[in-house]
This record gives structure tokens, C-alpha cells and sequence, in this order.
């Protein structure tokens, strides 16, 4: 069975589930989790619009995933990213995964999301509560900050 799992859905994402399925059998001594979700920006935001370039989405967070496994000893890793019209307090994406020891089950974990973030194809408009559609979210240049320094360890 291959190691890594990549997703991208419009659906809510089973967190219980998902972590389950990241540590297959008994070897795991360690799953580390992520979630993140959309927030409500104190109230200013309906929902968050999430497009994705379908194929080159998933084709990219396979290539993050598979350097995690080159790095860490990964028994399992699971990532999905959702992408349509998600609402406060829903999650837009999830990382499972799962080593025997903790350590490198943390820093694959940390790795995937800080590329995920990134470098995966996905863009971003808020839809505001006052009805109007606000423009697509400009990328952060501490996601970069964050990613680049994987290539300094």
C-alpha cells in the first residue's frame, strides 16, 4: 500500500476518519494531525471560495507528500484540501501523519503544510457577509518565509 493518500474535494473532510486511516495496522508509534479552517474574520466573512487547477492540484501535494516520506521515516500520510464555498468554522484542509516515533511524525506534518501553502495551486476570494464578493486573497509572503526554511535544514 502507498504511503501517502492526497485528496482534493468539495465535501467536509471525516477528521476521525481520516485520522484513522493514516496509521494503518499497529507499527505507528506517533499520528500527528492538522487542521485548518476558515475563519470568520470577526464576522466580515460568508465564506471562503477555494478553485483549484484539477490534476495539477493533487499532482502537486503527491510531490510535497512523497519529499515528507524522503525525509522522515512516514508510515502513513494523508492530505486533503477542499476547495468551493467553505464557511466559517469549516475545515479547508487536513494532514495526517504517522510515524513510529513523534518527532518525525511532527516535523513531515509541518513540512507538507508549509508547502501546501505555498506551492499547491489553489486560489482564494472571500464572499463577505454584506453580500458583495471581495477579491482573490493575495498569497503571504511569511507562507514563503515559512516553506524556505525546509531548504535551510
Amino acid at each position: 500500500m502507498d504511503a501517502v493518500s492526497v485528496a482534493v474535494q468539495k465535501g467536509r473532510i471525516d477528521l476521525a476518519e481520516e485520522t484513522r486511516r493514516a496509521a494503518p495496522g499497529g507499527d505507528a508509534g506517533a499520528v500527528v494531525t492538522f487542521a485548518g479552517y476558515c475563519r470568520d474574520e470577526g464576522g466580515r466573512l460568508r465564506a471562503l471560495e477555494i478553485e483549484h487547477y484539477p490534476g495539477m492540484a493533487e499532482r502537486a501535494i503527491r510531490m510535497i507528500a512523497e519529499e515528507a516520506t524522503r525525509r522522515w521515516p512516514v508510515l502513513g500520510l494523508r492530505c486533503i484540501h477542499r476547495y468551493g464555498m467553505i464557511g466559517p468554522g469549516e475545515e479547508i484542509v487536513f494532514v495526517a501523519c504517522a510515524s513510529v516515533h513523534r518527532q518525525a511524525a511532527f516535523e513531515a506534518a509541518s513540512f507538507v503544510m508549509d508547502f501546501m501553502k505555498s506551492k499547491a495551486p489553489f486560489w482564494k476570494r472571500e464572499h463577505l457577509a454584506d453580500g458583495t464578493t471581495g477579491g482573490w486573497v493575495e498569497a503571504k509572503d511569511t507562507d514563503d518565509l515559512a516553506a524556505d526554511r525546509w531548504h535551510r535544514l
